[in-house]
Formats: C-alpha cells, sequence, structure tokens
C-alpha cells in the first residue's frame, strides 16, 4: 500500500485503488464481512473488517471476494432497440419516444431497461452486484434520443464522474412558440420542485434553498413560418399566427425537464409539450389547414437529443455521436415550413 494512502477511509481508499468497482459496490462488500484485513501491527493475523471508515494503514494487507452477480429483478424483454454504438463497457442507444426509461409501478415493464437486458445478456458484468445496465442519464419518456448505459461497474463509476463535472456533451434539437431574441443565449436559472403541482419542475429563485443550479445554452437554427389561412377582402383582419422555430439547447447541467421548464421559463415553450406548453400561443387556428393539423396530430413534445459525446472510460478516446432527426419531427417541422 503506498504511503500517501496512509490514514484513508477504507472504502475511499479501496475506489481509488480498483478501477472495476464502484465506491458504493465496494462499501457494500465491506459491509456484508467479504473484506479481510491483515493488519499493519499483527501480520500473522487475519480478520473480517466490515466498517468502510476503517483508517487503513501503510502496511495493511486487504483481501476481498467478489460474490457472484445477481440476477436483474426487472427482466429481460425482447424489444427493437436502435443501438448506435456498443463495446464490452458501453452502449449508446437511440430511444424512440414512448419508451420508458426505467420500470415504475406505472410502467413495470417494456422500458429501455427491459431491453439492454435483453439486448446485452451476458455482457453484462454487472452494477453494484446485478446484472443491469448502469443508466447514467435520463431523457423523458416522450423525448427522443441518445443515451449512453454502462455495462461494467467501471464504466458506469468514470461515466457519471464526466456526468457530475458536466463534460458529457448534451445537444438537443426542439421546436418551440415564437423566435427568441437574442437568436442565441444562456440560461442560467435553478431548477426545483413545481410546489403547486408535485409532477412538474419550475425556476426557482436563486437565494432560496430549494432546486439546483442548471445552464442551457440555446441558438435558434432556423425560424418556422407556418402558412396562414386567407381571408375575403370584406372580413375584418384577425391576429396573425406566431412564428416558430427550431432551435439547439446545449446543456451544462443535466436537471429534470431543464429543456422544457428553461425553454417556457423564457416564454418560448415546446410544441406539444403537456406540462410547459399550455401557456404557449393558441393562435394556430390561423395557420393554414395542414400547419394547424401538424401541430394538433404531434402528441409529445418537440424534443430530440440528437448529440451526445463522453471520453470512453477504458479507452479515454473522445466519443461523439449524433441521430437524425425522428420523422414525426421531420414532418412537424416540414408542415410548419410548407403546410
Amino acid at each position: 500500500m503506498e504511503e500517501e494512502a496512509e490514514g484513508l477511509r477504507l472504502d475511499k481508499y479501496l475506489a481509488g485503488a480498483v478501477d472495476d468497482l464502484s465506491r458504493s459496490r465496494l462499501k457494500q462488500i465491506i459491509t456484508d464481512g467479504l473484506m479481510k484485513i491483515t493488519r499493519a501491527k499483527s501480520s500473522h493475523v487475519t480478520e473480517t473488517i466490515n466498517d468502510p471508515s476503517y483508517r487503513v494503514k501503510c502496511q495493511d494487507q486487504i483481501f476481498f471476494t467478489l460474490p457472484d452477480m445477481t440476477e436483474p429483478e426487472p427482466e429481460g424483454q425482447d424489444i427493437p432497440l436502435n443501438v448506435v454504438y456498443e463495446d464490452d463497457q458501453v452502449i449508446v442507444i437511440n430511444k424512440a419516444a414512448g419508451m420508458v426509461v426505467h420500470p415504475a409501478p406505472g410502467n413495470p415493464d417494456g422500458t429501455l431497461v427491459n431491453a439492454l437486458i435483453y439486448h446485452c445478456g451476458d455482457s453484462l458484468s454487472g452494477i453494484n452486484g446485478v446484472k443491469r445496465p448502469g443508466i447514467v442519464h435520463r431523457i423523458d419518456k416522450d423525448t427522443s434520443g441518445l443515451m449512453i448505459a454502462a455495462k461494467t461497474d467501471r464504466a458506469h463509476n468514470k461515466l457519471a464522474k464526466q456526468f457530475a463535472k458536466h463534460s458529457l456533451e448534451r445537444a438537443y434539437q426542439a421546436v418551440v412558440w415564437g423566435v427568441p431574441n437574442p437568436a442565441s443565449g444562456i440560461i442560467h436559472e435553478k431548477i426545483g420542485r413545481d410546489t403547486r403541482n408535485r409532477l412538474k419542475m419550475a425556476v426557482v429563485p436563486y437565494e432560496s434553498n430549494r432546486g439546483r443550479d442548471a445552464i442551457t445554452h440555446y441558438q435558434v437554427i432556423r425560424r418556422l413560418e407556418p402558412k396562414r389561412k386567407t381571408f375575403d377582402r370584406g372580413s375584418a383582419l384577425k391576429r396573425l399566427a406566431p412564428s416558430l422555430s427550431l432551435v439547439e439547447c446545449r446543456l451544462e447541467t443535466g436537471r429534470t425537464h431543464q429543456v422544457r421548464v428553461h425553454m417556457s421559463h423564457i416564454r418560448h415553450p415546446l410544441v406539444g409539450d403537456p406540462f410547459y406548453g399550455k401557456s404557449g400561443p393558441i393562435q394556430s387556428k390561423n395557420f393554414s389547414a395542414p400547419a394547424q393539423q401538424a401541430i394538433n396530430d404531434f402528441k409529445r413534445q418537440a424534443l430530440h437529443a440528437y448529440v451526445i459525446g463522453f471520453r470512453h472510460p477504458t479507452t479515454g478516446e473522445d466519443l461523439t455521436f449524433e441521430a437524425e432527426t425522428p420523422n414525426d419531427m421531420k414532418r412537424l417541422i416540414s408542415a410548419l415550413e410548407n403546410g
């Protein structure tokens, strides 16, 4: 054991010395009584140690037994996946809109986790002792696009650190009401649980002790100008329908509903957003019939995670992937531009 390790907590020392296991997994091994130590001052006595806060000594010798992986609680299901990249450490998926990421009381199966367990099979070496994929970040059920999952504890640990340090590259495409002015900018507002509706998130004051820091960089890609209805010359002039725009949002942080909340906060909510888009303009009644129909038929928030970039957890290679705009958003954009 290195001299600089002297005095470190046992779980912290092992987290730095054992790449393949996360600190939480190592802590579990310790508390489960699977860690043994021959202390520096008693070289002939080996004992079980189950205290993660034990302060290690330079001459300590540490041994542990890694238990067999347990089977995952959710069952694997043969659900088609759009796999963008895969190796023995990570898998990148282009998730379809409508797919839930994690099993939950309202969605016990049919989720991305169920699909990954089936697809990856024996290539999952397990996360914290369970044969399951490590979900590093989430996207909402009705948001489409790119997600990373880890196959090993080591990969999960390293990718989670990148997420915490905001070094993962993530960019979204969104169709929003109106045209942001200025055309590019930074939204730096804390996001926390909405006190009036626990299912929603909201921007909260910075001076409050609620919420977490959130930063979104936005850029208008192009303005969308749907055709308007035509009226007889004798009819009274009606208020024109609003413009819309295709916007790119790049995230420094990864808060729940971040793009949706931030764009709604600057009064440019996403088209089709059932939670944060209701305060958006309703003047689409003055759009041409094809444009109006396209908006009415679009039953989810117009949001797609189209870029993801990260440093590979074992090779150190910088990887970036881009997913084409999904067909439903293409149809919506085309109708708003040409309808």
